[in-house]
């Protein structure tokens, strides 16, 4: 197994922010330009970027691509998105937009369909979110509590051929 460590970068109404435990009453704005903080990562030495469309998580629309794809015009290093990615379009909308590695959240517990087609059409370019609350998955950009153990979940991500996992323990 190997641990990777990636500076996130979470966007919200193509801002830079950072929210209370999901709460998207409790932002904080750190910046006004994803570009410019995904710039500023890499100057610190990141070798790998996460980026989440806030908006997308919570509403199933990838609001900010624009944004994410500046981002990866404008960086030399690798960019993964997550955040409200449900269908195979808005993943091959990443990828054609030069996104290195695609993260499933929701749609892993709600369509395992799609799940088992993008990872069967992009194997390794697709990667797992699992957000666990009290060890239950958490789901809709941490505003739904699910009855499906994150334990369980990994199971049948292995069993579908996901090979990279990004796990958030949600205090």
């Amino acid at each position: 197994m190997t641990l990777i460590l990636f500076p996130a970068i979470d966007i919200r109404n193509g801002n830079c922010v950072r929210l209370i435990q999901g709460d998207y009453d409790q932002e904080t704005v750190y910046s006004d330009s994803p570009t410019a903080m995904a710039q500023e990562w890499e100057r610190k030495g990141a070798e790998y970027l996460h980026i989440v469309d806030l908006d997308g998580a919570k509403t199933g629309k990838s609001l900010n691509k624009i944004a994410i794809k500046d981002i990866v015009e404008n960086v030399q290093i690798p960019v993964q998105v997550g955040g409200g990615i449900r269908s195979m379009d808005m993943v091959r909308q990443h990828i054609e937009n030069g996104v290195n590695r695609v993260i499933i959240g929701t749609a892993a517990i709600n369509d395992p369909d799609f799940l088992a087609e993008a990872v069967g059409t992009y194997g390794d370019r697709i990667a797992v979110s699992i957000d666990a609350r009290n060890g239950y998955v958490a789901t809709d950009g941490w505003t739904e509590t699910t009855e499906v153990k994150a334990l369980d979940l990994l199971k049948k991500l292995e069993e579908v051929g996901v090979q990279t996992v990004v796990y958030t323990d949600i205090f």
